[in-house]
């Protein structure tokens, strides 16, 4: 008499993992995951890894999620990851400002971010 199971959102061979309130643009954070966009994922981490972008030691923890779902719920073999997908969306924007000259007010956005990370599971060609 239990709830049923929830039908998964992705294919048999895919998991994903999602990263939000990211305190960056979504422009910047795109620069950060089209670096990563259809690479085996140790390549991805190794890019993360030596990547000179701030934000891009949150990437590396949502692809490591990802990867980890991946492995753990729906047993996939991680050697065989690529990351399928990498979008990012907006989120909520702060807005702050500060006085300027002649009774002005200078705006000042502080926008979030939210990041999607998709991998999948494909068979090597010999």
């Amino acid at each position: 008499m239990g709830k049923e199971k929830n039908p998964r959102r992705v294919a048999e061979n895919e998991a994903f993992a999602k990263a939000k309130m990211l305190r960056t643009s979504p422009q910047k954070l795109n620069l950060v995951a089209a670096m990563i966009r259809g690479k085996k994922v140790d390549k991805a981490l190794a890019d993360l890894t030596f990547s000179n972008k701030r934000i891009s030691a949150d990437v590396k923890k949502c692809l490591q999620s990802a990867i980890a779902n991946a492995e753990n719920n729906h047993n996939l073999d991680v050697d065989e990851l690529i990351v399928a997908e990498a979008y990012v969306g907006k989120n909520l924007t702060m807005k702050r400002g500060r006085p300027r000259a002649r009774g002005r007010f200078g705006k000042i956005v502080k926008p979030f971010s939210e990041l999607t990370i998709k991998v999948r599971q494909v068979e090597e060609q010999a």
